[in-house]
């Protein structure tokens, strides 16, 4: 198979523990079946039979971005909601009328996985235009079995044939149905010892994930799941501390968390607690955004302590309409003040951490997957500068243009 250099370029391999963006100016990169075997000066390459190459003329190459938090597949659309709370209507009456999260479940219930399928095509063209190769994918939005398995096997079917790497989590405790509203610790029941095997058994779940909030599930239904996750092998993440300090953060920790996501409430407690555990923390600069938030996540903490930190879009119908990483990565630097290298190491390395893959992505280096983004920028700053330019060249995944 012959290999495939990179050069002429100059490249951002997020690398840490030098300067920022770990950047050699004049570079390239030898790729062999699929994975980099090597990176770093141009005149040092190490080319000593034939290679297809691809000259870059200057520009700037990073890890493809990872966009390690959405809920990309979902039936329907809320951009009427969007207009009627705009025109003042309270989300509290929307929700009352079968709107919020309910009108986004009866949709997706209602809708065939080709459905389902084609519409989260349309939301991850904006995502890979961006630079993104690698996406995580929850379900949450059928709160049954069939669905949420729905959901999953869309997820999964994205990952083989859309030219994106998928993880996906199982977000079964994501809200409770209106049929299980009278009878909540049935449907705790259902989602913990019912779709959550189940999903596991058909090979559709890589990680489990949970909404912990007062109007959502508590920290003892959130444990309950997580000792279900653990007994089947797979690991936990945990939207926690988003609308109060009510612990998550710390849970998340217990449960040796791959991530907690928000955070905006989290106290010091909590966010030692991360530190300790190596829980990275998912900055979600959309959500943020668009629900007006006031409190910001706890940057200043999260540095003194280690904690690392992501970025991602948090792409869903109804918080977060946004699908594309460029931007988030801009709202992550203007509204939480993270420097650009922090934000794209949040959407390089630290994302890929967040997903249990910081042995296969985001860094360029030998052993790691050849998933690249080439930019046409002159320095990688400009990725959290520009809001709403087209930025990229092009994309590679596995070594292949993308």
């Amino acid at each position: 198979m012959t290999g495939l250099l990179l050069t002429d370029c100059r490249l951002a391999t997020m690398v840490p523990g030098g300067a920022p963006f770990g950047p050699i100016e004049d570079g390239a990169v030898l790729i062999e079946a699929g994975r980099i075997v090597w990176a770093g000066a141009r005149a040092e390459a190490p080319v000593d039979k034939p290679v297809e190459t691809h000259r870059l003329d200057g520009r700037w190459v990073t890890p493809g971005l990872v966009d390690c938090h959405t809920h990309l597949v979902f039936g329907g659309d809320r951009s009427g909601e969007f207009e009627q709370r705009l025109n003042g209507v309270s989300y509290e009456d929307i929700a009352r009328a079968g709107g919020g999260i309910v009108s986004t479940m009866t949709a997706t219930r209602a809708a065939s996985e080709e459905a389902l399928y084609a519409s989260a095509l349309t939301r991850l063209a904006g995502l890979k235009a961006t630079g993104v190769t690698t996406v995580e994918i929850k379900s949450g939005y059928g709160l049954d079995r069939d669905s949420e398995l729905k959901m999953l096997r869309t997820a999964r079917r994205i990952g083989r044939e859309a030219g994106v790497r998928v993880r996906t989590s199982y977000l079964g405790l994501h809200a409770v149905p209106p049929e299980h509203r009278a009878d909540r610790v049935a449907y705790v029941d259902k989602a913990v010892d019912g779709i959550l095997p189940a999903a596991h058994a058909e090979g559709l779940v890589d990680a489990v994930d949970a909404y912990c909030e007062p109007i959502a599930f508590s920290v003892e239904e959130v444990g309950r799941l997580f000792e279900k996750a653990r007994a089947l092998g797979l690991p936990v993440k945990l939207h926690a501390d988003q609308l109060s300090d009510g612990g998550g953060a710390a849970l998340a920790a217990r449960y040796g968390a791959l991530s907690a996501d928000h955070v905006e409430h989290t106290a010091e407690a909590g966010v030692k607690a991360m530190a300790a555990a190596g829980v990275v923390a998912v900055l979600l600069p959309g959500a943020f955004l668009m629900l007006r938030e006031t409190q910001l996540p706890p940057v200043a903490l999260l540095r003194r302590h280690g904690v690392e930190m992501a970025v991602a879009t948090d792409c869903n119908p109804g918080t977060s309409p946004v699908a594309s990483m460029t931007a988030a990565l801009n709202l992550a630097c203007v509204q939480f003040r993270l420097t650009p290298e922090e934000a794209l190491a949040g959407a390089t390395r630290v994302a890929a951490k967040a997903l249990g893959l910081a042995d296969e992505i985001g860094t360029i280096e030998a052993g790691k997957a050849a998933d690249l983004a080439v930019w046409d920028v002159e320095r990688p700053a400009e990725l959290c500068y520009w809001l709403g330019k087209p930025l990229l060249h092009r994309r590679y995944l596995a070594g292949a243009p993308a």
